[in-house]
């Protein structure tokens, strides 16, 4: 025997909020309903799941712009590293994730190690392009460039 019911949160595995579902009774019973995870289908119940979805997405939206404001001020940034180099403009070592955190964190911009997209290490003096990840739907790309040890103690 199966019962409907509308879930009043993401339940993995079986939908998200919102979504009519058929379940057994025993999992409704002694898992959705205990845990208000779900209620049975009213006119009260499709109410408060529309307000809260309303809510929900008003939030995301909120956290998206959020997101795409501080994607601007970092495609405005130039950090600059730099690195002991040879000849050939190769590195003795790389520019990685860590070197990118803390010259944005120098900047004043707080950005999770996780979130900066660099596929190998920079290796190589000159500008890069590195992707950050700011949001599930939103990436900034900030510019880094890479210069020897000695010619940024000439640029001072």
């Amino acid at each position: 025997m199966s019962v409907q019911l509308i879930l009043l949160e993401d339940v993995q595995d079986l939908g998200r909020i919102g979504d009519e579902v058929h379940v057994s009774e025993g999992y409704a019973r002694n898992f959705l309903l205990p845990r208000k995870l779900a209620e049975a289908i009213t006119s009260g119940a499709l109410k408060r799941i529309e307000a809260k979805k309303l809510r929900l997405q008003q939030e995301h939206e909120e956290r998206v712009n959020v997101a795409k404001a501080m994607a601007d001020k970092i495609s405005k940034l130039l950090l600059t590293i730099a690195v002991a180099a040879g000849e050939n403009d190769k590195l003795y070592g790389s520019v990685g994730v860590s070197q990118i955190s803390d010259a944005l964190a120098a900047q004043g911009m707080d950005i999770d190690r996780s979130d900066i997209v660099l596929p190998e290490p920079i290796r190589e003096l000159g500008s890069h392009s590195v992707a950050i990840r700011l949001h599930a739907d939103v990436r900034g790309t900030v510019s880094v460039k890479v210069v020897r040890a000695d010619e940024k103690k000439a640029d001072n």
